[in-house]
């Protein structure tokens, strides 16, 4: 204890002081009129503000994507007067829109003013996952009106709870085709982003029976599917959802290999057969007693030496990186009981859980998936 008190002490006079210079007038006058401290300063100012507008800056990304504008200038360059019409804007308000693109470097303009997609537009172009997610934000827009009453508990039912229509309901296995239609779209289209890098990142050839819990419309068993020919695929969710993997696993051919179970994993166990279970972007829709529980069922329904994939957006604690706590925090806490949790955490249940040679996989972008391996004890 003294040990620790002999850090923290020396630590908060430190920000004391800190916090005292930050707080005078005359020492910011002299931090921007040192050359060595101003670029510091301006780059702080800048995150100040970026912070401040970035409501906006999420507005002009959704008015681009809404009206197709990276698409229509992709082929070739139109101005705002050309663009106008077929946005259905006045030129003036093309003009800002468009201006408030190049800003965010969605969109560049040339020097006869024509403009053509960006750095940031043109990969945003292929990516119909991160376009769907884009308008899908509405909602989330409209939960965040006002957040201290969002956070309060006092703005409920939220627009995302309504729209993720399983999350905290009982009923869940009682949702028809019509109540799961658009976020199991959703889902298979953002699903899109991920599979490819979670193998990746582990060798699924390994296995020969896979189960994906919550697997909704099957992406990520198809994508499995082409890496291994052999690989026979088996899917669990809501009966509604599950109908519609079916269907798909028509249409791709692979129905053969496939079965789809349906029902709800907090009311019954899981289907066994599998030697390997994944979780795809599963636990984070719920609170931790429904996460141990779910991992306790897939423990039960593995053989001895099976394994257990969890792969989902983690928060690394003590990086400068708010995609964790900050978007997924607010943006699960409109859906419902889930919430974002660290690699150590999940860990953590995953080891409650009965689990052993629990494994942090590195992939390519962290930002969108970090991954989990255990293995169920045996040989």
């Amino acid at each position: 204890m003294n040990q620790l008190a002999a850090v923290v002490r020396p630590r908060r006079a430190w920000t004391a002081w800190r916090d005292r210079l930050l707080a005078s007038p005359r020492f910011a006058r002299w931090a921007l009129a040192f050359p060595l401290t101003r670029p510091l300063v301006r780059h702080y100012e800048r995150r100040l503000f970026d912070l401040m507008a970035g409501f906006t800056y999420s507005q002009v990304l959704a008015a681009l994507v809404q009206l197709r504008v990276l698409d229509r200038v992709a082929e070739a360059p139109q101005t705002a007067d050309e663009l106008a019409p077929q946005l259905a804007l006045s030129p003036t308000a093309a003009a800002t829109l468009l201006d408030a693109a190049v800003a965010l470097r969605l969109l560049e303009r040339d020097r006869a003013g024509a403009y053509a997609p960006g750095l940031l537009g043109t990969v945003l172009r292929t990516q119909p996952g991160i376009q769907a997610m884009v308008e899908h934000h509405a909602l989330l827009y409209a939960d965040l009106q006002d957040p201290v009453a969002l956070l309060r508990g006092h703005a409920r039912p939220t627009q995302l709870s309504r729209f993720w229509t399983y999350s905290g309901n009982r009923d869940a296995a009682e949702l028809t085709p019509a109540q799961v239609a658009s976020y199991s779209t959703l889902m298979s289209v953002t699903q899109r982003l991920i599979a490819d890098q979670i193998l990746d990142a582990y060798p699924i050839a390994r296995h020969t029976r896979l189960l994906d819990v919550g697997g909704g419309e099957g992406i990520f068993l198809l994508a499995a599917a082409a890496r291994v020919p052999q690989l026979r695929l088996m899917l669990f969710d809501l009966p509604a959802v599950a109908e519609r993997a079916r269907a798909r696993f028509e249409a791709a051919g692979v129905a053969a290999r496939a079965q789809c179970f349906s029902g709800d994993f907090r009311a019954a166990g899981l289907p066994t057969g599998a030697d390997a279970i994944s979780l795809i972007r599963v636990a984070f829709d719920h609170d931790d007693a429904t996460v141990l529980a779910l991992l306790r069922a897939a423990h039960a329904a593995l053989p001895p030496g099976g394994t257990l994939l969890l792969a989902e957006p983690m928060v690394v604690p003590g990086r400068d990186e708010p995609s964790g706590a900050a978007y997924f925090g607010l943006y699960l806490l409109a859906m419902g009981p889930g919430r974002p949790r660290s690699a150590a955490r999940l860990a953590s249940l995953i080891a409650a859980a009965g689990f052993t040679d629990v494994q942090q996989r590195r992939t390519r972008t962290p930002l969108q998936v970090g991954l989990l391996s255990a293995r169920k004890a045996g040989p």
